[in-house]
């Protein structure tokens, strides 16, 4: 591996954790919104732990840890690396302070360079772990923006994470047909997972062969308009549209309306990383659960895809669309009114129906970095695509991402499936 090129990339990427926590005050990184969200600050310092716990300490015989006591402060879930300090109370670590943090940051930094500008064995026996570390850092890139949302979101001042970016005042020259259309997909044998060409976590592998039935999906995500309907029609007062768990979920927690919608004067308004902003009828819906998605897909007539179907489809199209990159940091309407499937890749997750669970042949790696995907393959849904809040070059076809299907803080959105 080019260690000068993983250098590069290495600078650039943790540059980019800087830069998104440059709009938020040291109050802002401070606080926990949700046991399920962390505190910006506690990104920023794990980011850093990863390559401490997992490059230096074995590459660096010389490394000396800035504070021993950052190895439990900012442990996440690794059990083979020792003890954590609770999830949910990661906002109560006010010590260290934000710009004891960044001098943490510095500190790991500049040992990692070291260590590449060396090159040699040592930065070649740590090379595809600095790799990972850096698609892992890409996913807390991430999450700093869902969980910035969050916070920023309850408060009722209703900050802006951000002003609104000139783009998003934007008039959409072309947008999708108003109903979409569907493109079928035959059946048969079909391969997915990683292909072996480039970077992929464990749980993309091995790559295998599936059975498919005929299917087609939806040639566009569903929209804001879309769902606007499904409540208008009474969707979150009707049992027999919804999964029984979800059912109860959404009578607990008192769900009308995706996370993050507002009726204001008679229309819908939704808070974005600009603040509130009146909702705009053509962009994708986000914000939903999987239990959402399934209850409007039944209401529908129709099904979520399965993540073996979601794959066929998008596999043979380059990753492009509305991610982190653009700096929009909101989906945005459909522009493409060619007739082909549109926005497979970025502005919202899309929910598929699978379980994460692991491929056939899957073997979990061993050590402590075996715990990054493995460990997880139960109680969580698959979930395709990337979103607008994703780096771009973390973007592929085989890329799985999870979470419970109560989930709606992340940038979730719907794509539909039918049998043909």
């Amino acid at each position: 591996m080019d260690t000068a090129a993983l250098a590069a990339r290495y600078r650039a990427v943790r540059a980019l954790s800087l830069d998104l926590r440059a709009p938020l005050s040291a109050e802002d990184c401070q606080a926990q919104s949700m046991p399920d969200a962390s505190p910006i600050k506690w990104h920023l310092a794990h980011t850093s732990w990863f390559f401490e716990t997992f490059v230096l300490a074995s590459a660096r015989s010389d490394y000396r840890p800035l504070d021993p006591a950052y190895r439990v402060l900012f442990n996440s879930y690794y059990q083979q690396v020792g003890a954590q300090h609770p999830r949910p109370q990661r906002g109560l670590l006010t010590r260290p302070s934000l710009d004891e943090v960044l001098a943490y940051r510095h500190h790991v930094d500049a040992a990692v360079q070291d260590l590449l500008d060396q090159g040699g064995a040592a930065a070649q026996g740590v090379a595809s772990i600095i790799a990972l570390g850096l698609h892992h850092e890409e996913q807390h890139q991430e999450l700093m923006l869902t969980d910035a949302k969050h916070l920023l979101a309850s408060n009722p001042l209703r900050p802006a994470y951000r002003a609104l970016a000139a783009a998003q005042n934007g008039q959409h020259v072309a947008r999708a047909p108003a109903n979409g259309a569907w493109r079928a997909y035959d059946g048969g044998v079909w391969k997915i997972g990683h292909d072996g060409d480039g970077f992929a976590f464990d749980n993309e592998l091995p790559r295998h062969a599936v059975l498919l039935e005929p299917f087609a999906l939806s040639t566009r995500l569903v929209r804001n308009a879309d769902f606007a309907a499904f409540i208008a029609d009474g969707g979150y007062q009707k049992p027999e549209l919804w999964l029984s768990d979800g059912w109860s979920m959404a009578e607990a927690r008192g769900w009308t309306a995706p996370l993050y919608w507002e009726r204001r004067g008679g229309a819908w308004w939704e808070f974005t990383l600009a603040g509130m902003q009146p909702l705009d009828a053509e962009a994708p819906v986000c914000h939903v659960s999987f239990y959402e998605a399934d209850a409007y897909a039944t209401w529908t007539g129709a099904r979520l895809p399965t993540e073996a179907e979601w794959e066929v489809a998008a596999a043979p199209r380059p990753p492009r669309g509305n991610f982190l990159d653009s700096g929009f940091l909101h989906p945005r309407a459909a522009h493409d009114d060619s007739g082909d499937t549109a926005q497979l890749f970025g502005d919202t997750w899309e929910w598929t129906r699978s379980a994460y669970a692991p491929y056939p042949g899957y073997r979990t790696p061993v050590g402590a970095l075996g715990e990054y995907n493995g460990k997880f393959m139960c109680n969580q849904l698959v979930l395709r695509g990337g979103s607008c809040a994703t780096p771009r070059d973390h973007a592929r076809a085989s890329y799985r991402n999870f979470f419970p299907p109560e989930a709606r803080w992340q940038f979730s959105g719907i794509r539909l499936a039918k049998d043909v």
